[in-house]
């Protein structure tokens, strides 16, 4: 499963997939609504953003990556979890378009 971005596919990346026999699956174009991890990212992001004061350095970012990711409420990703069915619905009605979920 990908969200169609390049990178994901790129000749190698299709090359490592039929290697190790990997179908993937087909996804909407749209779909971002149906990616968990990228929700978990955009909490991080947020965590960041609200750091005072922010990291200043690649090896102070790296750690306070590393410390809010393991601070995120497990309740948020149990929510964020336990609200895919609905987001999938959503996107079901949407014909794969945005959602407002």
């Amino acid at each position: 499963m990908d969200d169609n971005a390049r990178p994901h596919r790129a000749n190698i990346v299709d090359e490592c997939l039929q290697s190790d026999d990997i179908t993937r699956m087909e996804w909407p174009a749209y779909s971002l609504d149906l990616n968990p991890i990228e929700h978990v990212w955009d909490m991080l992001g947020r965590r960041i953003a609200a750091r005072q004061p922010p990291p200043t350095c690649l090896l102070e970012l790296r750690r306070t990556l590393l410390d809010e990711c393991c601070n995120i409420p497990q309740d948020q990703i149990d929510n964020l979890m336990l609200s895919m069915p609905k987001r999938c619905m959503a996107c079901i009605a949407s014909s794969g378009r945005h959602t407002p979920c």
